[in-house]
């Protein structure tokens, strides 16, 4: 039995090796060998004992010089033939069935370490194993030389079995397959030692200072030795501490966020195995116990000479010796660490020096056993040559536990400041184990001849010219001076040296100016060979700047997207998402915003299952629950940029329900990047997918719909803004739907000369990517396709073309019908469905608009004399369909023949709207739609003017109440020129109702106009109305006037108030005390009670107080004392207040600034006041202005 074939044993498995390509046929050999009777120990071996075979070692194993480690020739056959005489006792009788552990007690005991290692090996891979061989191989105390074994006997473990400098089981020839085992074994003991090493000399080289600043901290006392990386993170630990316990929150907070690289809640972050000191309170208590003045303090280092100083490595500084015991004590302490740094230094080059012969040994045996080629290097010169050990060399052995482990590089701990001379030999890249030569640049170039120098024709020894070079004042002791002493002769060193600088360098440039290291972090990153290296480069460059702003985001934006390019999307996945991943959650909304970004940039460069799965998440994470508005705004670009490269069509349902979520967002600039790239970007990909027609926009509808049967009590109008708004949104991506499937699509060739598109054609896209010839793909292709469009509709008709008769026959019915179940007094409504069907038909086109959109609201309206009616006032005439049409429809071309239509169209409204007796509020939303475009003020003018020569009186009236809502958008010269001489007109007409009609309008006029002409005529037009004994006893026309001074008074102009309004509500008022009808007489005085409540908050002279608005609440408490006697209680405290300011007035304040407002504001009148207020049923527009300073 052998552990490893030399003949035939190609099946061999090195058993420390786990992921071994062999795997599988190891466990299905354990397996086949687990169902025979028997034992098999080894791959090796021969007929397992089950078949009758005899158990023996393998031939060359067995043959003479050949025996185990520590084995001699012949006591290995004889072992090996009383083991075959156990087992097979004779051929002729079945031999009897061993355990398991006893031929693992025979191994041991016989040291047979290697075939008992590899049965212990098989039996693990089987699960089986055997308590007997973990114990024995878990126990390094089994493989310790032991002191007392002679060279070349075998000893109890692997190391003992040869001498130090024997060469009989050690020669790789004399054990092909062995020895490679136990030499894998040793360099996994060397390396565990090395780790162990490295956490001991932590604290040494965190401690260590260089020899020339020990020199002038001694020399100089004041000088302050700097601050160690160590201390500066224990101090911060504590300080924090200390301000958390004090209640120092906010600041606590701020230091937080200023050494964000350190971990405040963990002690164990500051460093390793470094015990945590007493709080700055007992700190400070603790500080007297140990101060001592400067002649008290002796440097512990000062007899002892420099050259020995320099053989201490690390060394920890002079310590100043203080008197009291505990000191004295401490100063033991060091001097002990000080002799076992030494020590452990010492045995840490001699453990070097092993594991670099070991891995030549294994070079050998690998070249020889496996065939296959290795690069390695033949020369290794011995450390032992090198008297000295530079601190480079320490740097490169403490590395080894970062390469080998896989541990982040900011675990490396150098001594890098130790104060010895270099040599040229030391910086052989030779005397550096394998790995470390690999990892780091050679120092001479490998590739270039070398250079010779001219060297001087004198006889001074070598050793002469070395002391006096170095008088050369050069620093290659530290790790500074260590890069810059050799310099990189190839791209890959270059690479190395800049990701071991960068990082150096990174955190001492200003936060201003380090986006000037863009360019080298990402070079670096791209061609750098160590992933390790590679995604610490990319952590620097998103952490780069604490909080970026727009243009330090953009630059690291479009390095990312250079990366990206360069590297492809394998790398952009495994290096550049990760990073975005990792400050998803960022505190600073600059680094969310960064990431947002990142997302969509990197888009184009990412794998298409990562672009519809990750991405998508990450994007979707940050809608829903980043609070900063503009990474949500970010986050919708991003988005928008996804669904341009998403091609998943499992994906459409959560796209759909994205872009609800964008659309639904509490921020306008949210929203607005959804209608200018989300919404889009995603509707061009539900063309893609043919959902347009058959999902999109028919789910938008039938959301509107909903809401509308949901709002019958109370509309929610903001998410039909919402959906409307959406709906808007996608008209440029279904015009291009229905131009690319049109019969003529394919027609549509570039020759010849490209018709050009008016400037007019299309209304005015929000972004880009609604701009029809963005989405068509070029200009010159939508103006060939225009034309055939236009040719198609005027002469060919529709038919056959489905994505048009879709439009034609299902979406503008279900408009239409969502249209009349508006509210007509929601202004804002129909102002949205009015831009809505305004931005259809011009996007359609006026061919489209005029055969296809007006006849289908003809058809609705059915706008004809035989239809006036009372019953038509109840009809279609009085929605919403009104306005809708008139302004989003009719309004959308303004040649001589549109606008004769819209004029048309009005005047039959306004007549059949009179005849039947119907509200009015759909003429009125249209006016009022209308009259804010100053373009259509004459248009409407001349409505109206029909209206005012109208045959009918009801015609007649419901012109003059049109005046009202006009007069407030009207220029003054219109109104002078225009408004005023038709309502002067109407003023005169035969019928009293509409010389009532016209009262409103001339109150308008009185608010709005300041030019003196036009407020004396319609003065005069008013007092003509109270002072002309023909309307004496014409109550409806009285309640009219009151009704309007009590709303337009306190807008009013000031004299127009004070000489006209306030003096007639006086008369007003007296003359109701004189009405016998009661019903009269308390519907005038209710009226009065709101005229006089709006005007209280005006300012009021001490005259017109006296005079006239006292007089007149007396009046009309008098009434109410009969009529309302909760109205009364109000008249009579205000009368009571306004008494108490008059008489006071000139004591409180300067004559003529006595207000009303003023009085009625003091807590006792202001509660009594909206108490018995809020019982009475008076009316909101009155009521309103109640507490408004006139301005």
């Amino acid at each position: 039995m052998a552990a490893m074939s030399a003949g035939g044993g190609s099946s061999g498995v090195n058993p420390f090796l786990s992921d071994s390509d062999d795997d599988d046929d190891e466990v299905a050999a354990a397996t086949e060998e687990e169902r025979r009777p028997g034992l098999r120990l080894g791959p090796g071996s021969g007929p397992d004992p089950g078949s009758g075979g005899s158990l023996s070692p393998q031939e060359p194993m067995a043959g003479a010089g050949g025996g185990r480690p520590g084995v001699p020739g012949g006591e290995a056959a004889a072992a090996a033939a009383a083991t075959a005489t156990a087992v097979g006792a004779g051929a002729g009788e079945p031999p009897a069935r061993l355990s398991v552990d006893a031929i693992a007690a025979q191994l041991l005991r016989d040291q047979f370490l290697l075939t008992a290692l590899e049965l212990h090996t098989e039996l693990l891979e089987s699960g089986r194993e055997l308590p007997r061989l973990r114990d024995y191989f878990s126990n390094p105390g089994n493989f310790e030389r032991q002191s007392g074994t002679p060279p070349g006997v075998g000893g109890p473990g692997i190391l003992g079995a040869a001498g130090a400098g024997g060469a009989g089981s050690r020669d790789p020839s004399v054990m092909p397959g062995g020895g490679q085992l136990i030499l894998e074994f040793e360099l996994r003991k060397a390396k565990e030692t090395i780790q162990a090493l490295r956490a001991n000399l932590t604290q040494a080289a965190e401690n260590e200072v260089p020899l020339q600043e020990r020199k002038n901290y001694k020399s100089s006392p004041e000088i302050q030795e700097p601050i160690k990386p160590l201390e500066k993170r224990a101090l911060n630990f504590l300080v924090n501490e200390f301000l958390l316990k004090n209640n120092y929150k906010l600041t606590s907070i701020t230091f937080s966020d200023e050494n964000d690289d350190q971990d405040f809640e963990l002690w164990d972050d500051v460093g390793l195995n470094i015990p945590k000191p007493p709080d700055l309170l007992q700190l400070y208590r603790d500080f007297g116990n140990h101060q001592v003045t400067v002649k008290d303090v002796v440097d512990a280092a000062s007899g002892v000479e420099e050259d020995e100083l320099e053989a201490v490595t690390p060394v920890l500084g002079s310590l100043p010796s203080f008197e009291t015991p505990q000191s004295l004590e401490n100063c033991l302490i060091v001097q002990k660490l000080e002799d076992k740094i030494s020590l452990l230094n010492n045995e840490k080059w001699s453990l070097m020096e092993q594991i670099r012969r070991l891995e030549s040994e294994m070079d050998i045996l690998k070249n020889e056993n496996f065939s296959f080629p290795l690069v390695r290097d033949t020369d290794h010169p011995s450390l032992d040559q090198f008297p000295h050990r530079t601190s480079e060399d320490s740097e490169q052995c403490l590395d080894m536990k970062n390469s080998d482990q896989g541990k982040t590089k900011d675990s490396n701990l150098s001594v890098s400041d130790e104060t010895v001379t270099l040599t040229p030999k030391m910086n052989d890249s030779n005397s550096l184990p394998r790995n470390e030569r690999e990892r780091m640049p050679s120092y001479s170039p490998s590739n270039k001849d070398t250079v010779h120098f001219d060297k001087p024709n004198r006889n001074l020894s070598p050793a002469f010219h070395q002391s006096l070079l170095s008088f050369c004042r050069m620093s290659a002791d530290s790790r500074l001076g260590s890069e810059v002493s050799r310099i990189a002769d190839s791209e890959k060193s270059v690479m190395l040296m800049l990701g071991r600088c960068l990082p150096h360098i990174v955190p001492n440039v200003l936060l201003a100016k380090r986006e000037e290291l863009i360019p080298l972090i990402l070079c670096t990153a791209c061609l750098h060979p160590e992933p390790k290296e590679r995604d610490q480069l990319l952590h620097i460059l998103f952490n780069l700047i604490k909080r970026p702003d727009d243009e330090q985001r953009q630059m690291i934006l479009t390095g990312c997207v250079a990366f990206a390019r360069h590297v492809g999307p394998t790398r952009v996945e495994a290096e550049l998402l990760p990073q975005c991943w990792e400050q998803i959650n960022h505190k600073y909304p600059e680094r969310r915003l960064l990431v947002a970004e990142s997302c969509g940039a990197l888009a184009p460069y990412l794998p298409k299952e990562i672009r519809s799965s990750l991405v998508l998440s990450m994007l979707q994470q940050m809608l829903m629950e980043d609070k900063a508005d503009l990474v949500r705004e970010a986050v919708i670009k991003s988005l928008g940029i996804i669904m341009g490269y998403i091609d998943d069509p499992d994906k459409y349902q959560q796209g759909f329900e994205l872009l609800l979520s964008a659309l639904g967002d509490p921020s306008e600039r949210v929203v607005s990047a959804t209608h200018q790239v989300f919404l889009p970007a995603y509707a061009a990909w539900t063309t893609e997918l043919g959902n347009l027609q058959s999902h999109l926009i028919p789910t938008l509808l039938s959301k509107i719909e909903k809401l509308l049967r949901e709002g019958e009590h109370g509309l929610d109008e903001h998410k039909l803004h919402m959906y409307l708004s959406a709906l808007q949104s996608l008209i440029p991506s279904l015009f291009a739907l229905v131009l690319q499937n049109a019969p003529f699509s394919s027609k549509a060739k570039l020759h010849g000369e490209v018709p050009q598109i008016e400037v007019t054609r299309f209304p005015r896209p929000v972004s880009p990517l609604q701009d029809v010839a963005t989405i068509i793909g070029s200009r010159e292709q939508l103006a060939v396709l225009l034309q055939l469009y236009d040719y198609q509709l005027e002469h060919e008709g529709t038919t056959g073309w489905e994505s048009l008769l879709w439009v034609v026959n299902q979406l503008l019915p279900q408009l239409i019908e969502i249209v009349g179940k508006i509210n007509v007094a929601s202004t804002a409504c129909v102002h949205e469905f009015s831009r809505f069907f305004w931005r259809l038909c011009r996007t359609f086109g006026k061919i489209f608009t005029n055969t296809k959109v007006k006849p289908q609201f003809q058809e609705i309206l059915r706008l004809s004399e035989e239809n006036v009616d009372s019953s038509a006032g109840n009809g279609v005439l009085t929605k919403a369909t009104v306005p809708i049409y008139a302004t989003g429809v009719l309004t959308c071309y303004i040649q001589e023949e549109d606008r004769k239509l819209l004029v048309g169209f009005l005047e039959d409204v306004m007549t059949m709207l009179s005849l039947s007796h119907a509200p009015l509020d759909s003429l009125k939303a249209s006016f009022v739609e209308l009259g804010a475009n100053p373009a259509y003020h004459e248009l409407l003018l001349t409505v109206l003017w029909y209206g005012v020569v109208h045959t009918s009186a009801l015609v007649r009236c419901t012109a003059a109440r049109m005046f009202e809502l006009l007069v407030k958008g009207v220029n003054e010269t219109l109104v002078a020129q225009r408004v005023v001489p038709a309502l002067i007109t109407l003023s005169s007409d035969p019928e009293i109702s509409v010389r009532i009609a016209t009262i409103p309008a001339f109150g308008t006029i009185m608010e709005t106009v300041i030019q003196r002409e036009l407020l004396e005529r319609v003065k005069m037009q008013l007092a003509s109305f109270l002072e002309d004994p023909q309307y004496q006893d014409q109550h409806s026309l009285h309640i009219e006037i009151i009704k309007t001074f009590g709303r337009v008074g306190p807008n009013a102009e000031p004299r127009f108030r004070d000489e006209f309004v306030i003096p007639h509500l006086h008369k007003l008022a007296l003359v109701n005390n004189l009405q016998t009808v009661d019903s009269k007489r308390l519907d005038i005085a209710t009226h009065l009670f709101e005229a006089y409540s709006a005007l209280s908050c005006c300012f009021i002279s001490e005259d017109l107080m006296v005079n006239h608005f006292l007089p007149g609440l007396r009046c009309l408490r008098n009434d109410m004392e009969h009529l309302s006697p909760e109205h009364e209680v109000i008249l009579s405290s205000m009368i009571k207040e306004c008494e108490q300011k008059v008489e006071n007035k000139t004591v409180q304040e300067p004559p003529g600034s006595m207000s009303i407002a003023a009085s009625l504001v003091s807590e006792d009148t202001k509660t009594k006041f909206l108490n018995k207020m809020g019982q009475l049923t008076t009316s909101g527009a009155m009521l309103a202005n109640v507490f408004q300073r006139k301005k």
